[in-house]
């Protein structure tokens, strides 16, 4: 696990920084595709989890939340708008042919949502952000202190910054506006669901600032 800042380190991906899972302080945070669960739980062995958190409910975000809430005997917890989608492993909608497509393929094992996030909240050291968008109930991670964000897909780093794909998305309109609150908050360090960290707050701001309808 590469540590990345005070109480949060990156799991090891495959390939790295694909498919992103954080542990900050005791939650683990996200949990790639169904694949990725022993990966996960031989990187938790021996470490203190008390929670598991899914930033949106996609099935590369949640896909081994199941196994692991399981075998590690934690809560999983997300967004307030997106618990149902997981609890039912129901697909987020989104615009277009391919999601409807791809809705139709193997989800994830369904799992209960013990706490269901909103603005405001406390995980760990840091603070919920809802910032609904590509998900119905997207949320970010923040902490203040130093400056730290956790933003999920409202940010893409594959390998350039950029919004995610709008074929993915459920409001492209929606994920623009979170797109510009997260960057007017000026993180010092960005950590993404797909893409290497960030630690360059000027360039989040010059992508927001180029989105459709910004001033």
């Amino acid at each position: 696990m590469r540590q990345l800042a005070e109480g949060v380190g990156q799991l090891l991906g495959r390939p790295p920084h694909f498919m992103n899972a954080y542990l900050v302080d005791d939650v683990l945070v996200d949990a790639g595709t169904p694949a990725a669960a022993g990966r996960i739980l031989r990187q938790l062995r021996g470490r203190d989890v008390a929670a598991h958190v899914v930033t949106h409910a996609h099935p590369d975000h949640f896909g081994s939340s199941h196994a692991v809430c399981e075998e590690l005997g934690i809560p999983l917890w997300a967004g307030a708008d997106d618990a149902e989608a997981i609890e039912t492993a129901t697909p987020v909608p989104a615009a277009g042919w391919l999601p409807g497509m791809m809705a139709r393929g193997k989800m994830p094992p369904p799992h209960p949502v013990s706490r269901r996030l909103v603005e405001g909240d406390q995980v760990g050291s840091f603070t919920v952000l809802d910032v609904p968008g590509h998900s119905p109930g997207h949320i970010a991670l923040w902490r203040e202190s130093d400056r730290t964000l956790l933003c999920g897909d409202v940010f893409f780093r594959l390998p350039k910054v950029s919004a995610p794909w709008n074929f993915l998305t459920f409001d492209v309109r929606r994920n623009h506006q979170a797109m510009r609150r997260l960057a007017a908050l000026r993180p010092a360090l960005v950590l993404f669901g797909h893409g290497k960290p960030l630690r360059d707050p000027d360039l989040l701001s010059r992508v927001a600032d180029a989105l459709p309808g910004s001033e």
